[in-house]
């Protein structure tokens, strides 16, 4: 199967028009695989403004990208404060796209405007039945109004930010009017750990990658990255994947060692959150 982008990043379809929409990042680590994400985002639409938050020194050199400068996001909790406490200030929109390095939209062809209609969408939580399942942030998109009340008083700010939103304070964000999207919608919207990934808009998740870039673009981003704590969670996924992509043999041994290397004693890397 053909990756579902081309050799420079971008999508095999015509560009959407969402001029009310903030397509956005938050990122400590992983710089250049952020970037590549949200340009990739780009190809799939033209959004009222895109912005990159960080304390990285990297040159940002994408027409484009604003970049603003912030304080380090020192742990996975930290990421969650600046999203649920932070980051609506920097939102003039009325939604906000919000990316990470291994997740974003790829499938303009199945944008829906029912998407606009919600104020959180984001790819459905399988293990919960309790009608609290939607939805992963990683790759979501929200109203600025939901971004608002989740900083009112008696509101959780807590870690994961998702998890705060979805399903800790979920019942207080709808008794103030605001909207969730149902799960089937989500699923169009974004596929995780369950759903299609050629069947939804966007997707979340580094083993969704290897169909998503290829094998060769996979890798060359693989290599990209300062902090892969998200490649070691799937990395037997993530290595079959490449083997039945035409990968080399050697590459499970090779990315074996690097994980090794990577939790040998006295390396410290910075921690975001991935799921």
């Amino acid at each position: 199967m053909s990756p579902l982008l081309d050799d420079s990043g971008s999508v095999r379809a015509r560009k959407l028009s969402l001029p009310g929409v903030m397509l956005c990042a938050v990122a400590s680590v992983n710089i250049l695989a952020t970037v590549a994400a949200l340009r990739r985002a780009m190809t799939v639409a033209n959004f009222g403004d895109c912005v990159l938050f960080t304390d990285s020194a990297h040159e940002i050199a994408t027409p484009g990208i604003r970049v603003v400068t912030i304080e380090p996001i020192v742990s996975s909790a930290a990421y969650s404060q600046f999203v649920l406490r932070d980051l609506v200030d920097h939102v003039t929109l009325q939604h906000c796209m919000l990316v990470q390095w291994d997740g974003y939209p790829t499938h303009p062809k199945l944008w829906e405007d029912a998407f606009l209609e919600c104020d959180y969408i984001g790819a459905p939580w399988p293990q919960f039945s309790d009608g609290h399942n939607v939805g992963n942030g990683g790759f979501s998109l929200r109203s600025r109004n939901l971004m608002e009340a989740c900083r009112a008083p008696g509101m959780t700010i807590g870690h994961p930010e998702d998890v705060m939103i979805g399903r800790v304070n979920r019942s207080a964000l709808e008794k103030r009017g605001l909207r969730f999207a149902e799960t089937t919608l989500a699923a169009r919207f974004s596929c995780e750990r369950s759903g299609n990934l050629h069947m939804s808009f966007g997707f979340h998740g580094v083993f969704h990658m290897v169909d998503v870039l290829g094998v060769h673009q996979f890798l060359k981003l693989y290599e990209s990255l300062d902090e892969r704590t998200s490649v070691w969670r799937d990395l037997t996924t993530i290595i079959r994947e490449l083997r039945a992509g035409g990968a080399s043999w050697t590459i499970g041994p090779r990315m074996w060692c690097d994980r090794i290397r990577a939790y040998w004693p006295g390396k410290n890397t910075l921690m975001q959150r991935r799921d």
